[in-house]
Parts: C-alpha cells; sequence; structure tokens
C-alpha cells in the first residue's frame, strides 16, 4: 500500500502561511475543527504546525496579548511546543505509521518539501480496522 492513497490533498485541508496572524490561526482552527494546523512558507513548503496549545501558551506568556491585540503577532513568532514530522509522498507506509502513532495527521510532502496535504490518523486506522475484521 502507497502512502498517497491516503492523502487528503492541499486543496482539501485547511492550512496557515507565515504570514497569518495569531488571529487568523484561532479563527481558522475554530472553523475548521482541528485542533493543530499545518504551517506551509510563500513557496510551499511545509514548516510546522500549530497546535491551540501553542496558541495557549502564547496568550499566557505575553503580558499585554488578548484578543483585541492577537492581530499583531505572527503565527511565526509563536513557539512551537511539538514539532510534527512530514513525511514524503514516496516514503515506505512503516515511516507514515511511526509519525502518525504520534501525531493526529502527518504532514506530506514531496521532495522540494512541498507541501501536499495531510494523512489523518483517524483514516490509518479506519483503514487497518476494515482489513483485520474483514
Amino acid at each position: 500500500m502507497e502512502i498517497k492513497s491516503f492523502l487528503l490533498p492541499k486543496d482539501k485541508v485547511s492550512y496557515l502561511t507565515t504570514a497569518a496572524s495569531m488571529k487568523e490561526a484561532i479563527e481558522r482552527l475554530e472553523a475548521c475543527h482541528y485542533t493543530a494546523i499545518p504551517i506551509i512558507d510563500e513557496e510551499g513548503k511545509y514548516v510546522g504546525t500549530l497546535s491551540e496549545g501553542d496558541l495557549l501558551w502564547k496568550l499566557k506568556c505575553t503580558p499585554g496579548l488578548t484578543f483585541d491585540n492577537m492581530h499583531e503577532i505572527s503565527v511565526t513568532n509563536i513557539r512551537k511546543r511539538i514539532y510534527n514530522e512530514c513525511v514524503a509522498i514516496h516514503a515506505h507506509m512503516e515511516d507514515m505509521l511511526a509519525l502518525a502513532a504520534d501525531q493526529n495527521f502527518v504532514p506530506v510532502v514531496d521532495g522540494d518539501r512541498v507541501f501536499l496535504g495531510i494523512i489523518r490518523r483517524k483514516d490509518i486506522i479506519a483503514y487497518y480496522t476494515r482489513n483485520i475484521t474483514d
């Protein structure tokens, strides 16, 4: 089984760009009901994942930061407490499974680290559950 068969393509995934603000990040997470979201740069390359926890820690640890002024904070200025590893589209299934064990989703990139989409852990579990019970 190739990992690309699990791929939810970029055009169906919510993500942020490095130009996004903290306010945009919160609004995007709220709209898509994600707990974490990929971040890509201006060249479309995956640079990391921002989580709800990252936003909460930034809010807690920044004196004077409120919902009214968080539009001034760039997502690039928010410390990411966990780095979600990405996987290349032609990687082995075992590589992707090891990452999915620790991440809700695995970002998928091409050979130049351009973001192609994600593989959701729930899709992997559903696939294996169907094949084990069949």
